[in-house]
């Protein structure tokens, strides 16, 4: 069965943007998508902020193994409601891929429980995405350094909780370097955070981030049935007949004591 992977977008810079237009003409979840379908495995739709319920109802989530996240310039209008129903969601087994700015989108907040926080500046220089686990599933077919020759600076400190394993670390042309592939899990969802992505590059027609994101698709997803009451905390009292309880009493007794065995 394919791999149900729904692609979110603000869609903003490219309706606002002539430059990012031009590069990302379907916008930028129209071309990470048409990487994604290259690949039969994957079931691929979209959604944007725009959309009704910004296209992430409850029942299109409960059908999505898999969700790409883009965010830059509206974090802030996203419901919080969809926060909570993304996240919920992570913590049944649905896998999660922040990209870009998506660092500083709430459901990525929410699920880290830190600020997100980083440094940043935008000058177009090259970067080198050094895999640093060349034996890691994301990172099969991808070569050793991945060469961007334009590309946004991210730099440390970048204050997000330690990850489960770090896949990319990025060296820029002004000596930075940044921590730019991380994997979480929460709950039985697995989380990649993976760093490249800036609107203004053609960074999502470039084959081997291409191949990143679909060896990360297959990472994140997990195969079982959903984790529906993983959000409940119930109260289970012990059941013991008479006789185990009665038997276990004496053991508390001190030695020397009436009843101590």
């Amino acid at each position: 069965m394919p791999i149900r992977t729904v692609v979110w977008n603000e869609f903003i810079h490219e309706r606002n943007n002539a430059v990012v237009r031009e590069i990302y003409p379907g916008g930028i979840h129209g071309a990470i998508a048409a990487g994604l379908r290259e690949d039969d495995a994957f079931d691929v739709s979209t959604a944007t902020l725009d959309q009704p319920e910004h296209g992430l109802s409850e029942a299109r989530l409960a059908e999505t193994d898999v969700l790409l996240w883009w965010g830059h310039k509206a974090h802030k209008d996203v419901s919080d409601e969809t926060v909570e129903m993304v996240a919920d969601r992570v913590h049944q087994g649905m896998g999660l891929i922040v990209l870009h700015s998506g660092h500083f989108s709430k459901p990525f907040k929410r699920l880290m429980g830190t600020p997100c926080s980083l440094r940043w500046r935008e000058a177009g220089e090259r970067e080198r995405l050094w895999a640093v686990n060349r034996s890691h599933p994301i990172v099969q077919g991808v070569t050793p350094a991945i060469e961007l020759p334009n590309a946004e600076m991210y730099g440390e400190p970048f204050l997000v909780p330690e990850p489960m394993e770090t896949v990319f670390i990025s060296w820029f042309e002004g000596g930075e370097v940044f921590r730019s592939g991380l994997t979480y899990q929460r709950g039985a969802g697995k989380i990649f955070y993976f760093r490249p992505g800036h609107e203004t590059y053609p960074i999502y027609h470039n084959p081997q981030i291409k191949r990143v994101l679909k060896n990360a698709v297959r990472w994140a997803h997990n195969p079982v049935p959903a984790w529906e009451d993983v959000a409940e905390a119930p109260n289970v009292p012990v059941e013991k007949a008479p006789e185990t309880i009665e038997k276990r009493g004496p053991a508390l007794h001190k030695p020397g004591e009436e009843g101590y065995r």
